[in-house]
């Protein structure tokens, strides 16, 4: 197989790295050849001479592959090829090519990737363009890490703290950083519904599902995890526990030697907590909004104990056990809802709503009721405190 028949079968979601190459003028420098493909989409249009008349024509589909010899270590570019393909036969054409709309930035993209790689042996990489985004930020979040940090410095030292350790906290930094703009930025809020194409509690519930660790560090300090991996909204009555189709928004268990089930219920952070005027001077009722969502707790956590008895068995769609087991007995739960900065005003707490609120979720047993605020602060003092 020679270059041409390797380039056509290149993937263009992928970025691929030569393995280390002695230099041509000096030996001692380590010079690499990264590679990226282009499918062409056909709808690319080319001058063509037709009967000594220059015409538009559209160009048959291909493959476009950019090749960049760089040194190692100065991630100085020495030669950079534009190669085209033609589809139907693979073989290699002397015309020039354009890249096309997202094509360039991809190109840039690929470009900033040879700068910014860190190659940890002398062996070839070959890695989706997704995978490299993750490893290259999850580098450049450990390093920024240590220079904002340099006291993390002394203690990895200390506690022989490992890489993964450090990038995993600043990745919980970074989603903490999001996490307070959803919760304080209304614009930032509604952006991010838009671009995700969902609103409400979906938001929230996505974000969840990507930071379950939320949970683990903020509800009790107690690591929690989703169930046999599965999706943080897992239907609790319907399809596997029981009838009336309610949904939890996470269906949990404790880890330790026995586990228990954990159900945590997401709301939204604008949900009111309370009702808009007061019951009596000074008494404030809960809204319906708290006190239905409590209610829905209740019912699921209910109906799971009598579908699922005193102990959750996982089993395979043929009925096999999975050897994932949860223990059902009181199992806890958790409302997240709302904010703590309804209750404060141009000059300080409103006391009356405050304590009507407190001395409801103190006086109901389950779920345990937090709200959005509560919980970035708890789980940010953790992160915070973690190394």
């Amino acid at each position: 197989m020679d270059d041409s028949d390797y380039d056509i079968n290149k993937r263009s979601d992928k970025t691929y790295m030569s393995r280390a190459l002695q230099g041509f003028s000096d030996k001692e420098r380590k010079v690499r050849i990264a590679s990226k493909a282009f499918d062409a989409s056909g709808n690319e249009l080319i001058f063509a001479t037709v009967k000594k008349e220059i015409l538009l024509r559209q160009k048959e589909g291909g493959k476009r592959i950019v090749k960049a010899t760089f040194f190692e270590d100065s991630r100085t570019v020495s030669v950079l090829n534009l190669q085209s393909y033609t589809e139907a036969t693979g073989s290699p054409h002397k015309s020039n090519f354009a890249l096309i709309g997202d094509e360039i930035t991809r190109f840039l993209e690929f470009a900033k990737h040879i700068q910014e790689y860190i190659f940890h042996h002398d062996h070839g990489v070959n890695i989706t363009d997704d995978e490299l985004r993750r490893f290259i930020l999850s580098e450049r979040q450990a390093t920024k890490l240590l220079t904002d940090n340099p006291d993390i410095l002394a203690e990895v030292l200390r506690t022989k703290i490992t890489k993964e350790d450090i990038v995993a906290i600043a990745y919980r930094k970074e989603q903490l950083a999001a996490y307070a703009r959803l919760l304080n930025e209304p614009e930032y809020f509604v952006h991010a519904e838009e671009f995700k194409g969902c609103n409400g509690e979906a938001l929230w519930q996505r974000f969840f599902e990507k930071n379950t660790w939320f949970f683990g560090y903020g509800l009790g300090y107690l690591f929690l995890s989703s169930l046999d991996d599965k999706k943080l909204e897992s239907v609790v009555q319907g399809h596997s526990v029981a009838s009336h189709g309610k949904r939890v928004d996470a269906l949990m268990k404790t880890r330790g030697l026995i586990s228990s089930l954990c159900f945590v219920e997401i709301k939204i952070h604008t949900t009111k907590l309370l009702s808009n005027k007061p019951y009596r001077v000074g008494c404030w009722a809960p809204s319906a909004e708290l006190v239905g969502a409590v209610a829905q707790v209740q019912g699921t956590v209910q109906g799971a104990v009598e579908q699922i008895g005193n102990k959750f068995v996982g089993k395979d769609e043929h009925g096999a056990p999975t050897g994932e087991e949860a223990f059902n007995f009181q199992p806890r739960s958790f409302l997240v809802i709302g904010s703590l900065s309804e209750f404060m005003g141009e000059h300080g707490v409103n006391a009356d709503q405050y304590r009507s609120f407190e001395l409801y979720r103190r006086n109901t047993v389950w779920p345990e009721i937090i709200t959005f605020d509560e919980l970035y602060e708890r789980a940010s003092y953790i992160v915070n405190h973690s190394v």
